[in-house]
């Protein structure tokens, strides 16, 4: 192929040299592959061969790749406007998915924030939550408690509530705001409650609750800091806790948002209503960046009644309700609730659970779990990341392992036959481990 998205070999020494890639380093980098278009499940090399997609793009296209119903509403809103400053301005694709996000998350979540991306919308949560309480007159509650084997992004904020070790960011550690760390969940997702998993929570927020502003994790889904999945009985016990002790509760949903989990929001599993939950990734179906923060009326009133900064809440990005994400995301939510994402998500999960299976008996894997779109192999070791990358490329997958996981969460467009084409890869490649 030739033409301007052709990739040849000085833009690949260009890259190499010059763009630093994510988690890696500029002296020896990761290898990279070339690509060129990608629609449906399928990323295009330069090469020319197809890869089916086990990513979603980092967990975010869920329809897929060059949706044509995505497509035509950017290029609709482009006609009109690709961006405006919302200070002071606002305009219809925004107050329709501000709509849209008040009817579809957990009543209460009432007021909207939109910001540039999850760990923004992370650092805006905090930041409500800290605001909220000098609001209130109660400046002491400046502390976070979150559970170990969480990650909220890369932000200096999102870092310091990341798992110190699992969290990738234990280098930053002198130079990150501190704050409490329970023990992580040990009852999974599908085993019987045991009322005793909640001990070390409950001892730190019953000894601390006078300078904690809020817990902050990751409902049912722990992701990048573990890929684990735990009870909805202990999500209940928090938020249980949170209202016992006067905290706020910030549901970090970036991950699990808009179906992955197999519910819309991983909170659902749990029945439970957060006071801020955090949305990104899938919000505008992986086609460009945006997140949002919402609240409650509680937090929202409580900031904008307060003496402090005149009520204002002191954040405001320049991109903010930007109207091409918005009109993406407008169309990527409609997409969502218009198909079967339901069955989609189920099947597969069957899909998963069945295929990766024969893992189990695998002499390096420590466990298989499957849950929603997700399907996660943990070995007990930390693998080779090119190469497995390398191998998965030559049996025609797109899979990108971290650590000691090595995990699918494919769109959800992705039918039987291309998930059995993603598990078997897993099974052949890490076979040989």
């Amino acid at each position: 192929m030739t033409g301007s998205r052709h990739i040849t070999e000085e833009d690949l020494r260009f890259d190499r040299e010059h763009l630093w890639h994510p988690y890696t380093s500029m002296s020896a980098p990761l290898p990279v592959y070339p690509v060129e278009s990608a629609r449906g499940v399928r990323i295009r090399l330069s090469s020319g061969e197809e890869l089916i997609d086990g990513m979603s793009s980092w967990w975010a296209a869920i329809h897929g790749y060059n949706h044509p119903r995505l497509n035509a509403a950017i290029e609709d809103q482009l006609k009109d406007m690709s961006h405006v400053m919302f200070g002071g301005i606002t305009h219809k694709p925004a107050i329709q998915l501000g709509r849209k996000l008040v009817e579809l998350t957990p009543e209460g979540l009432d007021h909207v924030f939109f910001c540039d991306s999850g760990s923004v919308s992370v650092e805006v949560a905090i930041k409500m939550a800290a605001q909220y309480w000098q609001a209130k007159g109660v400046p002491d509650k400046t502390k976070l408690l979150t559970i170990r084997s969480g990650y909220h992004g890369d932000t200096f904020q999102a870092m310091s509530v990341c798992d110190p070790v699992t969290g990738m960011h234990e280098l930053f550690r002198g130079v990150l705001p501190t704050h409490y760390f329970a023990d992580m969940p040990q009852v999974k997702f599908h085993q019987p409650w045991d009322a005793a998993d909640l001990t070390s929570f409950e001892e730190l927020i019953s000894a601390h609750h006078e300078n904690i502003a809020a817990v902050i994790l990751e409902p049912i889904v722990q992701g990048a800091g573990g890929m684990r999945f735990y009870h909805p009985a202990y999500l209940r016990g928090v938020r249980k806790l949170c209202d016992a002790h006067d905290v706020l509760l910030i549901a970090d949903e970036i991950a699990t948002g808009f179906g992955r989990s197999g519910q819309m929001f991983a909170c659902n599993h749990a029945g439970i209503v957060p006071d801020i939950m955090c949305l990104g990734k899938a919000l505008t179906g992986g086609t460009m960046t945006m997140a949002a923060t919402l609240a409650t009326g509680k937090v929202a009133m409580g900031i904008s009644e307060g003496e402090a900064n005149g009520g204002l809440f002191m954040h405001g990005p320049t991109f903010m309700a930007n109207p091409l994400a918005c009109a993406a995301a407008n169309a990527s939510i409609d997409l969502l609730l218009s198909g079967d994402w339901e069955e989609r998500v189920l099947d597969i999960q069957h899909g998963l659970a069945v295929g990766l299976a024969p893992c189990n008996e695998f002499a390096a894997v420590e466990d298989v779990r499957v849950l929603g779109a997700i399907g996660v192999v943990e070995m007990k070791d930390p693998v080779n990341v090119a190469g497995l990358q390398r191998e998965f490329v030559k049996r025609g997958v797109w899979v990108r392992p971290f650590g000691k996981l090595v995990y699918l969460m494919p769109p959800y467009i992705t039918d039987e036959e291309d998930v059995a084409a993603l598990t078997k890869a897993m099974v052949s490649v890490l076979r040989r481990i």
